[in-house]
């Protein structure tokens, strides 16, 4: 069904109407009732695995996200659930594996044969706002939401209180215009009128702040999604004078992008210790998929590959859980997780209840991070992404693409997937080919599709070569 901006501007104010209160208690008081921890999920967008601190970078100080790290768990062999945008949101957002509900392409336009009404998140699946506003949270969306434009996709419709952003897959971060469409369409908000961009990081970092203060008294759930550093690649003049070291103009710009994006990091966390919350709020900050290095000049060294493909550079991403007291401090875990994680752990630790009828795909992390289950999460993932599938069952992962041989790597030998072993192992490869065959075969079809110049490029992106070094400054 089509909406006209008048019914969608009435639908919107009327959600307006009915989102929460807004309190206004001190600073540093914290929260009265610590039965619900608050949950602040932060997502970059196209960032190299390669690109923080902690990760091995020495030419991008990332002090804010590193101090993340140092106060939570690093998870090491952290996945996400498709190698781009969309589908990997989806996948956060409901905790299911997107391919399980026709989730699996990105959202680029409708394709013939499709219909356009059902290009977005299917309305038939829960998200984690819905299931944590059922448990007494109030839940706001500040930046990209990428899920579906149209009125029956949007957030506030689909679990949010409160929406400060936009419905696409990127903005320009300088500019909107107030009919502009694409990176150029104006920011929504359904809680004030909204500011002039300045910078959208910056604007984006403001707004979670004013989040946390607003709703500090009761259990919130903040998805801070910024987009970036997601093309286009706009970084602010003293960003660009920061990394001026740095010769080649896609990457000095990029470095100023992912620089600015920690600074505001550092505003959420520093927003959460000055508030008091910090014993009662558990912290995720991961991207939502690799670096696309030919288009952003990121880097996702040690790991092979990038965004839209899934070799490990396209989905092995930057995982951090932090929870001050309940989990360990500067840990290593080094088991594989996936995004699809994160709706079990809130909503089991907001004091809801996981059974097998919601069909969820992940785990509720905490006890595994934390020590007290020494078992694996997943003895096996899959993925499936247009033209190409995967399977990790253990050390062990295995890609299908449509026009050669699977390949097979043995991630703990060869994390950087130099070394094709699907000829030497011969029968690993055809079971691992059938397992990933059989679990391919039952799922449905996608409910949109992306246009075939995507699935052609896509082929030919496992044909490059990957820088796999970090450089020296």
């Amino acid at each position: 069904m089509n909406y006209s901006k008048k019914a969608t501007s009435a639908i919107l104010g009327a959600l307006t109407l009915m989102m929460p209160g807004i309190h206004q208690a001190k600073a540093g008081e914290g929260q009265a009732d610590k039965s619900k921890p608050n949950f602040i999920l932060i997502l970059a967008d196209d960032l190299g695995f390669g690109d923080l601190s902690y990760n091995g970078s020495s030419q991008i100080k990332t002090p804010n996200i590193d101090k993340l790290a140092k106060t939570g768990v690093m998870c090491s062999h952290g996945y996400v659930s498709a190698p781009v945008c969309s589908p990997s949101r989806a996948g956060i957002m409901t905790g299911r594996n997107q391919v399980s509900f026709g989730h699996d392409n990105n959202i680029g336009g409708s394709q013939k044969g499709f219909d356009p009404n059902y290009l977005g998140l299917p309305v038939t699946e829960t998200t984690i706002a819905d299931r944590l506003g059922k448990l007494g949270y109030v839940n706001g969306l500040i930046g990209k939401w990428h899920l579906g434009e149209k009125p029956h996709f949007h957030p506030l419709k689909r679990g949010f209180h409160e929406f400060w952003g936009y419905t696409g897959g990127g903005h320009d971060y300088f500019t909107q215009k107030p009919d502009g469409r694409g990176y150029q369409s104006p920011i929504e908000c359904n809680y004030k009128k909204p500011q002039p961009i300045t910078y959208i990081t910056d604007d984006k970092g403001d707004e979670c702040v004013d989040f946390i203060k607003r709703h500090k008294k009761e259990p919130f759930f903040l998805f801070a999604s910024f987009n970036a550093p997601h093309a286009p690649m706009q970084a602010t003049k003293e960003d660009l004078e920061l990394y001026k070291h740095v010769k080649d103009k896609k990457r000095r710009t990029y470095c100023g992008m992912v620089h600015r994006l920690d600074v505001n990091v550092g505003k959420i966390l520093k927003t959460v210790e000055k508030e008091g919350l910090t014993d009662n709020t558990v912290i995720v900050f991961l991207s939502d998929n690799g670096g696309p290095v030919n288009s952003n000049g990121s880097l996702n060294a040690p790991l092979n590959g990038q965004k839209g493909i899934l070799m490990e550079g396209g989905m092995h991403v930057p995982f951090i859980m932090s929870w001050k007291g309940k989990l360990p401090a500067g840990k290593v875990y080094d088991k594989p997780v996936i995004s699809l994680d994160l709706a079990s752990t809130f909503v089991q630790l907001a004091g809801g209840t996981v059974t097998p009828e919601d069909k969820l795909d992940g785990v509720n992390l905490v006890p595994y991070l934390d020590g007290s289950n020494m078992a694996t999460p997943h003895e096996e993932l899959k993925w499936r992404f247009t033209i190409s599938a995967a399977i990790r069952i253990g050390d062990w992962k295995l890609i299908r693409l449509p026009d050669r041989f699977p390949m097979l790597f043995n991630l703990k030998d060869d994390l950087s997937e130099q070394n094709d072993v699907a000829m030497q192992h011969i029968e690993k490869t055809k079971a691992m080919l059938k397992k990933l065959g059989q679990w391919d075969v039952v799922q449905p079809h996608p409910v949109f599709l992306e246009g075939p110049v995507w699935r052609k490029n896509q082929v030919s992106l496992y044909d490059l070569d990957y820088e796999l070094d970090q450089p020296k400054k």
